[in-house]
């Protein structure tokens, strides 16, 4: 196990990209530093070790810094061979990686869209996000998890579907994580947030409707000027 000040963690309370990192330290057991950064204020730290995109995540490992929360979750499972995250089939691999970047890039950026835009435009984007979503709920058909019996590296690159996609449809007042359209994610997602390790590391849900909440209607005041 890592010294605690071995490793540690910058993030935002509120990141899905953070918590996915924290979900693998701690199904792996790795002791690691937390600290909580203020990105309306970025400290010198997360500018020194992230210069590029300025953003959280970021493992610090023995002082050198990793940032992108699909390379930090590689970097944990190469770095720490304790419960796999990764299958070691190589086309398994390859296809665990496929769908993550299928989550990431149809679901979550049409999700965000959606929540923070109105017309034809959020119809798109929900129309976009929803199509992705009845791709993957096949992927997930016949298995407890994406890692079968257990989590693993997919589980956790679209676990914030379980706990942060209906706030966005909260606040976005929208419905694409419609469990009626897709019961077997659904039935997934219940069982990702009642892992003890999930269940334990999930931000509350009324701060986020409120985050979210504040953010949409800051975006919406902006484009109404221009």
């Amino acid at each position: 196990m890592a010294n605690p000040k071995e490793v540690e963690l910058l993030g935002l309370w509120v990141s899905p990209f953070v918590r996915r990192v924290e979900w693998a330290l701690k199904l792996k057991g790795i002791a690691y530093d937390y600290i909580e950064e203020d990105i309306l204020n970025k400290s010198p730290l997360l500018l020194r070790l992230n210069p590029v995109h300025q953003k959280v995540p970021v493992l610090v490992h023995g002082g050198r810094g990793v940032s992108e929360s699909f390379l930090i979750l590689e970097y944990i499972d190469e770095t720490w061979e304790q419960s796999p995250l990764l299958p070691r089939d190589p086309y398994d691999r390859a296809m665990v990686r496929f769908w993550a970047s299928v989550a990431e890039g149809k679901v979550f950026e049409n999700a965000r869209i959606a929540r923070n835009s109105e017309g034809e435009e959020k119809e798109r984007a929900i129309q976009l996000a929803t199509e992705a979503l009845g791709h993957i709920e096949g992927v997930i058909k016949g298995k407890a998890f994406f890692g079968g019996e257990g989590i693993g590296y997919l589980d956790l690159a679209i676990g914030w579907v379980s706990h942060w996609l209906p706030v966005y449809d909260e606040v976005g007042s929208m419905n694409i994580f419609d469990p009626a359209k897709f019961p077997t994610l659904a039935a997934w997602a219940g069982r990702f947030v009642e892992h003890p390790v999930i269940k334990e590391n999930l931000p509350p849900r009324d701060k986020m409707v409120v985050y979210f909440g504040d953010k949409r209607s800051r975006i919406m005041a902006s484009k109404s000027v221009v």
